[in-house]
């Protein structure tokens, strides 16, 4: 591990005080609707988790709908109660693929699955975004603080977390991996990582474009991890400050947000590097058109 994320730990205490307070259930709605004439967004209820969904019921292409219950979207899977792994059971899943990087495992905990269903590491690079917001809380200090995240920073900062989702070569093969897994397993499937929101949102930004469905939806599907997680983090941000961890903790607001910039940021560097998005998955990520048809033919109906 890193001195920096070494230097982290000893004020676990803190942390834990502000982060642990924030498990209690219903923080969000069960549904979310993006926009007008978007379908309603099924979530997964759980106490441990406010970002669980499944990705169906999208209009895709040739008149045809995502199917429900094959692929599900999550954040974090490690704080889960008994009574929330009961509810996974129910969904039947074959497989859960874990984006964390480790030092996120470490902190956070290992994912709480039903029995028999076989977690995957497949760890996609943050570029530091994890470490970045534990080293900002752990200062205590406003001024470090203001000088980590303030004055645009943090924005800029998520900004450059996105790109790498297209250069890096180990990212695109874990991308890959999971869209493989998808077109050629059998059962469902679940994909997250610390957040539900960023290299989740991503993977299901792209499978929903290769699934037909129109880039506003897609969007709109993205963006809707802030209604999922709005109560969850202002809370957390209430604890931080009257724990006094953080005298501001708004300054994490771009860090627990998605944005169309931060989207669009990934989206340039497909043009740049690929041309277009398609090109991208064939070339960058080497899931070829057998591959595409096959989530075609199995997640649209």
């Amino acid at each position: 591990m890193p001195a920096t994320s070494r230097a982290m730990f000893p004020r676990r205490r803190v942390l834990g005080a502000a982060l642990g307070t924030v498990t209690a259930a219903a923080l969000a709605p069960a549904v979310a609707t993006a926009a007008p004439g978007t379908p309603r967004i099924r979530q997964i209820p759980l106490q441990g988790a406010v970002n669980v969904r499944d990705i169906g019921g999208h209009r895709a292409g040739h008149g045809g709908r995502v199917r429900h219950g094959l692929v599900y979207r999550a954040d974090a899977l490690s704080k889960l109660t008994a009574a929330d792994v009961t509810t996974l059971s129910a969904l039947r899943l074959r497989q859960v693929v874990d984006y964390r990087v480790p030092l996120e495992v470490q902190y956070d905990g290992a994912d709480r699955l039903p029995a028999g269903v076989p977690g995957v590491a497949r760890p996609v690079t943050d570029n530091g975004l994890y470490a970045r917001i534990l080293a900002a809380i752990a200062s205590q200090d406003p001024v470090r603080q203001e000088e980590m995240l303030g004055g645009g920073r943090a924005a800029a900062f998520m900004r450059s977390v996105y790109p790498m989702f297209v250069t890096s070569a180990d990212n695109r093969a874990r991308f890959a991996a999971t869209l493989h897994d998808i077109a050629y397993g059998r059962g469902s499937l679940l994909y997250h990582c610390t957040s539900g929101k960023d290299r989740t949102g991503w993977t299901t930004y792209v499978l929903l474009r290769l699934l037909g469905v129109p880039e506003r939806i897609a969007v709109d599907d993205y963006l809707a991890s802030n209604t999922f997680r709005a109560a969850h983090d202002a809370k957390l941000r209430e604890s931080l400050r009257q724990s006094g961890a953080m005298r501001d903790p708004e300054l994490l607001i771009p860090l627990q947000e998605v944005r169309t910039e931060y989207l669009g940021a990934a989206l340039d560097q497909v043009r740049a590097d690929h041309g277009s998005l398609r090109r991208y998955v064939t070339d960058g990520l080497g899931v070829d058109r057998r591959t595409v048809a096959m989530l075609r033919a199995r997640l649209v109906e």
